[in-house]
């Protein structure tokens, strides 16, 4: 059973990184588009403070979470859309006040959560370590949209770990999602840290592989960057294709990005940028 306390802290590290972004934001700045098609800097703050109330409710009121799902089921193409609306509509100090207090409600619910508790999600239900880690993802990838928006460059880190692992244990669900079977066989992924540690996944012998930079591969499975713009390498052809269909979001298959030849912009990493799709959390462990 995993201990969940690393991965919430570094959800709150990654967190307050953003923060420090947000704090920082002069009024006209909250209304800069970002590369999210429709949804500004306000947009993206409002979304994870929405999704973080969610999350906080799953933990600690499965029945006013129920609810939520219902509502979801009624609206499937606005409800997201609709959440961060509400929120973007808030004076900048209320919502940047709402975001904290929410982000800490739950890094404190899951901190208390039992071991082995599992809770209710959209998709499967999830232990307190796979809720921090696709809030961690959510965070890190709409924040690469906020700092697109702003023009800021994010150095990487290694908390880029919870991404990649869920990007590979999520091979199977991007398949699933477009009606297709997965692979029989594990892949191999082995990914070079921004610390320049080596993180592999799967059986060394594999077939099948999987190998560039980290934080290409997690650009990649969020889908904040095209493939042609990554230097990832696929060896073998089932490996080739899923790099073409990988998503480690939950919901229906996203549109992806163009690559950058095809609009000139920058990323807020120093990579390519894309211009649609919003990942909603992750698939569960």
């Amino acid at each position: 059973m995993a201990d969940p306390t690393p991965v919430i802290d570094d959800l709150c590290a990654e967190s307050g990184e953003l923060d420090l972004l947000a704090a920082e934001l002069r009024p006209e700045q909250w209304e800069l588009p970002t590369p999210a098609a429709g949804w500004t800097v306000a947009h993206q703050i409002a979304h994870l403070a929405w999704t973080d109330r969610s999350a906080l409710l799953a933990v600690t009121d499965p029945g006013a979470f129920r609810e939520l799902v219902e509502k979801a089921l009624a609206a499937p193409g606005t409800f997201v859309d609709e959440g961060a609306e509400e929120g973007a509509a808030l004076p900048p100090a209320d919502l940047l006040a709402a975001w904290r207090a929410g982000r800490t409600a739950l890094r404190e619910a899951l901190l208390a959560a039992p071991p082995g508790a599992r809770f209710p999600w959209y998709g499967p239900p999830m232990s307190a370590a796979s809720m921090a880690t696709a809030r961690l993802m959510e965070t890190w990838a709409h924040g690469l949209d906020i700092a697109d928006a702003l023009g800021v460059v994010r150095a990487p880190t290694d908390r880029l770990r919870h991404v990649a692992r869920l990007g590979v244990r999520t091979r199977d669900f991007a398949y699933g999602v477009r009606g297709l079977t997965p692979p029989a066989e594990d892949f191999r992924v082995e990914l070079l840290a921004p610390s320049g540690e080596v993180w592999a996944y799967g059986p060394e012998g594999a077939a099948q592989r999987v190998t560039g930079p980290a934080l290409d591969f997690c650009l990649l499975v969020t889908q904040r960057a095209h493939r042609a713009d990554l230097a990832l390498t696929a060896t073998g052809p089932d490996a080739d294709r899923w790099l073409g269909i990988a998503q480690v979001f939950a919901g229906p298959p996203g549109a992806g990005r163009p690559p950058v030849a095809a609009d000139g912009a920058t990323r807020g990493t120093g990579r390519p940028a894309e211009g649609t799709g919003r990942p909603a959390q992750g698939a569960a462990r």
